[in-house]
């Protein structure tokens, strides 16, 4: 085996990885805490990532929440909500929710928080 097919391996498994760690709420919530959504080259990483969308990459990842997950960190309105822990929670109980009951709805149901309207 190749070095470039062996570092090419473990580049895939590492970000593979991360992206499924992305599945969990109060991971995303800890890194967010520690501030690493505030270093532009963390959200460009998170733009990066997005590859892992692609149906080729995709049937990969075993929780398709780490996908959705990795949409909503692409919002700065979502990096900046998920650092409070009542909002971790909040999103960690609708996703206990879905799994438990998967025809499950709140009545609201949006993740991501409306953007605020200055108008009168």
């Amino acid at each position: 085996m190749s070095d470039d097919s062996s570092f090419d391996k473990e580049r895939f498994e590492v970000e593979l990885e991360f992206v499924q760690c992305l599945a969990n709420p109060w991971y995303i919530n800890i890194i967010a805490q520690q501030g690493y959504f505030d270093k532009p080259e963390f959200v460009n990483y998170l733009k990066y990532l997005k590859y892992w969308q692609r149906p080729e990459y995709a049937r990969f990842v075993v929780y398709p929440h780490a996908l959705a997950f990795l949409d909503l960190l692409q919002h700065k309105s979502f990096r900046e909500e998920i650092k409070r822990v009542d909002e971790a929670t909040r999103i960690h109980e609708l996703q206990y929710h879905h799994w438990r009951w998967p025809n499950y709805q709140e009545d609201s149901t949006a993740v991501v928080p409306a953007p605020s309207t200055n108008g009168s």
